[in-house]
């Protein structure tokens, strides 16, 4: 008997109790093929391995650097475009306070020249520059014909009295 069929035996039936197995006591008529030996083989573990971390490295390197590089140049960058808007700020700042300061010059300079339309303005002016009233004025007309005719009646101005605080005798600055 093969060790198979005692090893049934000894195990008893698999099905239920009611039903009834033959148990076979003869061997197979057809060997069945032999079953590979399979077994678990322990390895040591593997070393790491230097070179393809030196290689990754040498290989990032470059990345890295342009990455540097580059936050660097943007940095600075940044620097000099915020150095120069704050300057251009300052300088229109400056020219702000400048056309500020200019319109009131402006302003006062249209002041001037309102106040010194007025007609005793001009009037105190023109005393002062040694002009005198006119007398009554004369008309020249033409006439139908095309001849001039004379209205009104023409009379000199009275000449102004002289300053108070003038020498007498003339002019001042000789030659």
């Amino acid at each position: 008997m093969s060790s198979r069929a005692t090893a049934r035996v000894a195990t008893g039936p698999r099905t239920a109790p009611s039903r009834s197995v033959p148990v076979r006591t003869t061997p197979r008529a057809t060997p069945r093929p032999a079953r590979p030996q399979l077994s678990v083989v322990v390895t040591p573990p593997a070393r790491p391995r230097r070179r393809p971390r030196t290689a990754l490295r040498h290989r990032r390197a470059p990345f890295v650097l342009l990455v540097v590089v580059l936050l660097a140049g943007t940095t600075l960058g940044l620097l000099v475009l915020n150095t120069a808007i704050a300057v251009d700020s300052l300088e229109a700042t400056r020219m702000r306070a400048d056309n500020a300061q200019r319109a009131q010059e402006v302003q006062r300079l249209q002041q001037r020249i309102v106040d010194s339309n007025t007609p005793a303005a001009i009037a105190s002016a023109a005393s002062a520059a040694g002009l005198v009233p006119a007398g009554a004025a004369a008309y020249l007309v033409l006439d139908a014909d095309g001849t001039p005719v004379l209205r009104g009646e023409p009379a000199p101005a009275e000449p102004p009295p002289p300053p108070a605080d003038a020498p007498a005798d003339g002019p001042v600055g000789g030659d």
